[in-house]
């Protein structure tokens, strides 16, 4: 990866840490995470190589996991890897068939992510989910799941705004 990529990936990662600490000083149960709507962006802006985008996964986790509220912190380092592994694997597919595809690849990274970090924690820290959701896994999964796919539309919507400016912006910093 070139320092300029390097540079873009760390000033994105870095918007959307700003984003989600914003988010989590209002002490919801649960946080909409925006990291993952510019580590998205990142990806999809480099095309880095499936190890790349795997690293940018970890440093989304580690990141994530730092200025996290949720109730389970360290499930980011799985989540992030696999959101960021579905970002670059969809794109790779889907990118130059429609105008859509970051947004489409976004929705469906952030989908994976969220879902996956559910799954993580009711697997771990289910007596918390228990302690906190009143003895109710089933009441969890019903405030989490409009949570993360709102944060995915919101994601998506973001990225697609913001796609085709940056991209111009690269193409002229290339020329």
């Amino acid at each position: 990866m070139k320092s300029k990529d390097i540079a873009i990936v760390g000033i994105l990662l870095a918007v959307g840490a700003i984003l989600r600490y914003f988010l989590a000083m209002l002490h919801t149960p649960l946080t909409p995470n925006m990291i993952i709507a510019f580590y998205c962006l990142a990806i999809i802006l480099i095309r880095p190589n499936i190890y790349e985008a795997l690293g940018i996964g970890i440093v989304a986790g580690i990141l994530s996991m730092l200025i996290s509220s949720s109730i389970f912190p360290p499930a980011n380092l799985v989540s992030e890897p696999l959101g960021a592994l579905t970002c670059f694997g969809l794109y790779a597919l889907i990118g130059t068939r429609t105008k859509l595809a970051p947004a489409v690849t976004t929705f469906i990274a952030t989908l994976v992510s969220g879902f996956s970090f559910a799954i993580i924690a009711i697997l771990l820290v289910s007596a918390t989910i228990l302690a906190a959701f009143h003895g109710s896994i089933g009441a969890f999964v019903i405030v989490f799941v409009p949570i993360v796919v709102i944060t995915a539309v919101f994601n998506a919507i973001i990225v697609e705004i913001l796609y085709l400016p940056s991209s111009r912006v690269l193409v002229r910093g290339q020329e």
